[in-house]
């Protein structure tokens, strides 16, 4: 090749937006090490995206999910996961949120054990909120964070904080503003790149690590890959090998059948699993979308005590802690109510009597989404578990099997139920839209899952005969329209609304009228809203 030819090559990396005060983020040192990421691991990552569509036609077809017969040795095995790092043995409570600067240092501040800092379902991936987001984790590990409010609030780090993870975003997703010869490069790859790139050597140099929960698995074949990523990563910053630590939420209902093997795959670099309980139900819906047997009752009735989801959760409790890993409960959406003591205090009880549950039944840790319920998280797990977690808590005689991980819950489908779907997936998605991914609504912080449920429930309701409410009328889509025309009136008509925020909510109308409209359904509603987003 002559020289000419070399110096006019295209170069392996294109970023399609400006990038400028985030220079720092996305150096060119940074973006080599991405491209590697692209190198090494797209492909991999698309043929498992394909492996995904070839299980749904099965599932389709008939088939059923149950424990793998070929892996059945590794389950019976005497083997553990690495010990986890010091500041990880102890996530009795652990809250969540987006990576926006005020809450980076909200959460950090919150007397939470762990803060996981969101790129996925509480993140709207804007390209300036995603490199913003990497900013403010920048700073935040070196502690120089500071956010001063309009009114002149001034935000910064207390001595002692939580310690940081990081969700990146899942395998489903990619990042259309940073290409690797033309070609987007997986957002999963992007997050991670970054965020072990800037701050795993300083992290390590500083008594901690860089942490992750890893989103949204369906088999331990996507944990080998990122077992993959990891060591590769490792290797490539000079950092020791299981330096990188993860936690996977097992938020499908094909990876609740094979958590041993994902723990075996990533036996290393794994600290534990996470019951990722309102994914877990869109998967539930997404999974079975063309049997008519799975359609599920209102969302409301859908809690963590129906059969299936126990189940789920104990199974959860006794693989992590056969394999000396921990397990994390789910989240606690409720928010405090400032001008309603009473409904103030009825939101608490249920957080109480959710982290009762959790910790009763062996759950090393729980979720919360706002810092003023992790003293309420905490007094229930201080108060039922003194030590630093229950890894020796076993069921001697648990069993749990397939059906018992798929029964369709009773309940009824109601009216109520049905126009409160249309507004959540309403109001998130013209939130989302204007890049909030985390957002407050009917007194629950809600963030993609929720309305990726209530969308999933919409097109399933409509197209099944079970989809009938409790007052006898079959669910159509007219019925939705309706809904959706009555919701969208009562925002667009309020006087307050500017133009600018109306028309946010008619192109999520439109998009929201696509999906649950159209006859195929939508793997995430964030894919298609993505291409709208800058």
């Amino acid at each position: 090749m002559t020289a000419r030819a070399i110096q006019h090559r295209p170069p392996a990396y294109a970023v399609t937006l400006p990038v400028v005060g985030y220079e720092s983020i996305l150096a060119p040192d940074a973006c080599r090490f991405l491209v590697r990421l692209h190198d090494e691991f797209a492909e991999r990552v698309r043929s498992l995206r394909q492996t995904r569509v070839e299980r749904q036609a099965q599932l389709d077809a008939g088939a059923m999910p149950d424990f793998l017969p070929d892996t059945r040795a590794l389950r019976e095995a005497d083997w553990s996961v690495a010990p986890a790092p010091h500041d990880l043995r102890d996530r009795r409570v652990e809250i969540t949120g987006p990576v926006d600067r005020k809450m980076v240092i909200n959460a950090l501040n919150s007397g939470a054990r762990v803060f996981m800092a969101d790129f996925e379902d509480a993140h709207s991936p804007t390209w300036e909120g995603t490199l913003a987001g990497q900013l403010n984790i920048h700073d935040a590990v070196r502690r120089n964070i500071e956010w001063i409010s309009p009114e002149g609030k001034h935000y910064r780090l207390n001595n002692q904080i939580a310690t940081l993870m990081l969700r990146p975003r899942g395998w489903h997703l990619e990042e259309k503003h940073f290409l690797v010869r033309g070609v987007r490069i997986p957002a999963g790859l992007f997050d991670f790149g970054l965020f072990v790139f800037i701050n795993a050597r300083y992290l390590l140099d500083h008594g901690s690590g860089p942490y992750l929960y890893l989103p949204k698995l369906e088999s331990h074949r996507e944990a080998r890959l990122w077992n993959d990523v990891f060591r590769f990563s490792e290797e490539a910053l000079s950092i020791p090998r299981g330096s990188i630590r993860a936690t996977v939420l097992i938020e499908t209902i094909l990876a609740v059948f094979e958590m041993h093997e994902i723990l075996y795959e990533l036996r290393e670099h794994v600290t534990g699993l996470n019951c990722g309980r309102w994914d877990y139900i869109f998967s539930f819906i997404k999974k079975f979308r063309s049997r008519p047997e799975f359609v599920l009752p209102d969302r409301a009735q859908l809690s963590m005590t129906t059969h299936f989801l126990r189940s789920y959760s104990r199974l959860l409790i006794d693989t992590c802690h056969r394999r000396s890993a921990y397990a994390m409960g789910g989240m606690a959406a409720q928010i405090p109510v400032k001008d309603d003591p009473e409904a103030n205090a009825q939101a608490f009880a249920k957080v109480r009597a959710d982290k009762e549950r959790e910790v009763g039944d062996g759950h090393d840790g729980t979720w919360v989404a706002h810092p003023g319920l992790v003293p309420i998280a905490m007094e229930v797990f201080d108060r039922h578990m003194p030590e630093q977690n229950q890894l020796h808590r076993r069921e001697a005689h648990l069993s749990v099997g397939a059906a018992d991980l798929l029964r369709v819950p009773e309940g009824a489908i109601t009216a109520a139920g049905l126009e409160n779907n249309v507004s959540v997936a309403l109001q998130y998605l013209a939130s989302w839209l204007d890049g909030r991914g985390a957002v407050p609504i009917h007194g629950l912080m809600e963030d993609a899952a929720t309305a990726e449920i209530a969308r999933a429930q919409l097109w399933q309701w409509i197209r099944h005969p079970g989809g009938v409410l409790d007052d006898g009328r079959r669910i159509t889509t007219e019925m939705f329209r309706r809904a959706l025309s009555q919701e969208l009136r009562k925002f667009c008509d309020h006087p307050t609304l500017a133009e600018e925020a109306a028309t946010r909510y008619r192109s999520a109308a439109e998009l929201l009228g696509h999906i649950v409209e159209s006859s195929d359904f939508e793997e995430f509603l964030t894919l298609p809203a993505y291409e709208r987003l800058p």
